[in-house]
């Protein structure tokens, strides 16, 4: 029995140091753990969140650039007849376009889809204009219907898209 009570006492506090020895190593490990995760965040932060809020403003960019208002006024003394205007609408909006394509990384696919429903919107509102009119009449026929199309519809093809950009913005960023 003696044997058995000076054993106890050596084991006991053998394994109640062995014991804390394990709960102070967990504890520091757990420590690294969250300090390495946090500066893997810290540093996607420093990162990843400009590049993604470039992304959302080029996209911006890319809706106040391709809506018809703006459009029309920058490219309004580039031709001469409305086939020769539709074409080159079209294709400001197709190289606009191309040059962003690579900004659906950075965001939502729902936004995304709405970003090219919106530029499909303003494509089809030149198109339709461009019907309305004879290909070998003069640019500024195309202008009046296209803005004819738009106060018919009373909101711009790139509204629903530039909100759903901001929208996005604020649920990631703010």
């Amino acid at each position: 029995m003696d044997l058995l009570s000076d054993f106890l006492k050596l084991i006991v506090p053998a394994g109640l140091v062995l014991y804390g020895m394990y709960v102070t190593v967990k504890l520091l490990l757990e420590r690294e753990a969250d300090r390495h995760t946090f500066e893997v965040k810290n540093r996607y932060t420093d990162t990843v969140v400009p590049i993604r809020l470039q992304a959302y403003e080029r996209m911006v960019l890319f809706l106040e650039r391709i809506s018809p208002n703006n459009l029309l006024l920058r490219l309004s003394g580039s031709s001469t007849t409305v086939l020769e205007f539709q074409q080159r609408l079209l294709q400001e909006i197709r190289d606009e376009y191309n040059h962003n394509l690579s900004q659906q990384v950075y965001m939502s696919q729902a936004t995304w889809d709405q970003i090219q429903g919106a530029m499909n919107d303003v494509m089809v509102l030149i198109n339709q204009a461009s019907g309305d009119t004879r290909p070998d009449a003069p640019a500024l026929e195309l202008s009046k219907r296209i803005f004819e199309r738009i106060i018919q519809k009373d909101r711009q093809p790139t509204y629903d898209a530039l909100k759903a950009v901001k929208e996005e913005i604020q649920v990631m960023f703010m």
